[in-house]
């Protein structure tokens, strides 16, 4: 039976004030992650940078932020979370400006480099943050709930935020939103949010850092590069390198009496079942939504704000799955509504397996909503899970466990399955004798190339062809979203054994950390 002194403080004002504060850097860096590409025409004709320049624009960003998550997730344990996050928003203030009047290539890449690795700190601080302000089950999943559904949010209203910036102003307005979304973020902080730290944490070892980022960074690297070009033997090699350093880092961490990170996590069956099926969830949504924003504008003819719009409702059916998932899971074990979430996904999944490329773009649409709304009870109970598992001196470690599991899901999605839907389209694809060969590399590549085609039956017969083929991709994606699914549901099922979070004790039953170690207002 639980005491008084058992049960978890309840959260005020004060704290649900903060999670709002908390939750617009999280929508910010998910705008970011998907305005830019809209923009890539504007700054190709501003900036004029080469092939290999615009591609570190796109990816420098991102590459960074997964590189860096468990530095900084740790970093924030031993100096403070609050802190970090603080320096984080100012940092990545700074650099918004340095991007929106980047004179060259070279410049805008060097912002970007900054607001990624400005980014980094801000992941891990907010969720660790949220954590940490949240005690009582029920009201740390509503509040993680509300958070996760802001990235999904920020991606999917990218393209239509940017759309309509790029429409009236220049390319460099897109990284205007940053400046005073993080004014507000260092105006605010202070007031609303607690600082937390291991006040019985070590010195940091930058051995450790550098073989964290030796391990991340060439893996990230070698599937972005498989993800653009095919296997090579460099993109493999750097993937090879980074899991041996891996190796190297995981037999350092067990050696040393503070860790970078803390194996001991890894130890209960919950934690590496959440984090391996957020791993898979996060490949395949990774995957599914390249693929469908695709299929929208370049197999659907719609507009890159269109497309975003048609993404709405995939992110509202998540909002409201997430946010009702914690209610669910005060009366029912979370591990049915996570399962029962992803048998939900499976369907979404089906549908676009089984989609074509002629009968329009409601299934799609329909399919991926259904994709997002299964999700919805993952994103929110799952993150829950991994990082409620910890002590609040742990919170900012298994954050960023959490938040590289659904990065690096998210990398290999767009790799792996980028790579699959590739081949499928370029095995596919049927080519008239006049077109260019690189038609058939891309759909992309045979819209481009059917502009310089003069025969109207010519470019008919190859726009069909590309866009049955870049279809079959998408229907493969789809077949394996679905397996996995329901690979995951029963997995969840069977190894997750918390109770409902309203039984008993919430705090001991459900994994909640006990009250805060070294907390300060």
């Amino acid at each position: 039976m639980s005491t008084d002194a058992d049960t978890p403080t309840q959260a005020g004002p004060r704290e649900w004030w903060g999670l709002a504060v908390l939750a617009l850097p999280t929508l910010l860096l998910s705008i970011d992650v998907s305005v830019l590409h809209l923009a890539v025409p504007h700054i190709s004709e501003g900036l004029d940078p080469s092939a290999s320049q615009m591609l570190w624009i796109i990816d420098i960003y991102g590459f960074l932020i997964a590189g860096f998550l468990v530095t900084m997730g740790t970093l924030g344990d031993r100096i403070g979370r609050r802190k970090l996050l603080l320096i984080g928003a100012a940092a990545f203030g700074v650099a918004s400006l340095a991007a929106v009047f980047a004179d060259s290539a070279a410049a805008l890449i060097a912002a970007r480099a900054a607001m990624g690795l400005a980014g980094a700190t801000l992941m891990p601080s907010t969720l660790a943050l949220i954590i940490n302000m949240f005690q009582d089950a029920r009201q740390r999943g509503v509040a993680i709930a509300v958070w996760v559904t802001m990235f999904s949010v920020g991606i999917a209203l990218g393209p239509v935020v940017g759309g309509a910036m790029l429409e009236y102003f220049w390319w460099g307005s897109v990284f205007l939103l940053g400046v005073p979304i993080m004014g507000l973020l260092l105006v605010t902080g202070p007031i609303l949010l607690p600082e937390y730290r291991d006040e019985d944490a070590g010195r940091l070892d930058l051995a450790s850092v550098a073989l964290s980022l030796a391990a991340i960074l060439p893996v990230i690297y070698g599937l972005k590069e498989i993800a653009n070009d095919g296997f090579g033997a460099v993109p493999v090699a750097a993937v090879v390198v980074g899991l041996v350093v891996a190796v190297l880092f995981v037999r350092r961490q067990r050696t040393l009496e503070s860790p970078l990170l803390d194996l001991g996590l890894f130890r209960t069956a919950t934690f590496r079942t959440a984090l391996v099926t957020l791993l898979l969830s996060m490949l395949v949504a990774g995957g599914t939504y390249l693929t469908v924003t695709q299929y929208l504008q370049l197999v659907g003819g719609e507009s890159p704000m269109s497309a975003g719009l048609f993404l709405l409702p995939a992110a509202f059916a998540l909002i409201l799955t997430a946010v009702l998932s914690p209610m669910a899971a005060s009366r029912f074990r979370p591990a049915y509504v996570v399962a029962a979430g992803l048998v939900v996904s499976a369907v979404g999944h089906l549908l676009l397996s089984t989609a074509d490329s002629t009968s329009g773009i409601a299934q799609v649409v329909t399919g991926f909503a259904f994709v997002y709304a299964g999700g919805g009870p993952l994103i929110a109970l799952g993150t829950d899970i991994v990082v409620g598992s910890a002590q609040p001196e742990q919170a900012g470690s298994a954050a960023a466990l959490s938040e590289t599991s659904t990065e690096l899901g998210m990398a290999l999605g767009v790799a792996l399955l980028g790579s699959l839907g590739a081949a499928v389209y370029r095995a596919g694809v049927e080519l008239p004798a006049s077109v260019p060969e690189y038609a058939g590399d891309t759909l992309a590549g045979a819209v481009e190339a059917a502009k310089g085609v003069a025969s109207q039956a010519e470019v008919t017969s190859l726009l069909a062809s590309a866009r049955e083929a870049f279809t079959d991709g998408l229907n493969v994606i789809g077949a394996i979203g679905t397996v996995v699914a329901l690979a995951s549901a029963v997995l969840v099922a069977v190894v997750v054994k918390l109770p409902p979070t309203g039984a008993g004790d919430d705090s001991a039953e459900s994994g909640a950390p006990a009250a805060p170690v070294g907390a300060e207002g």
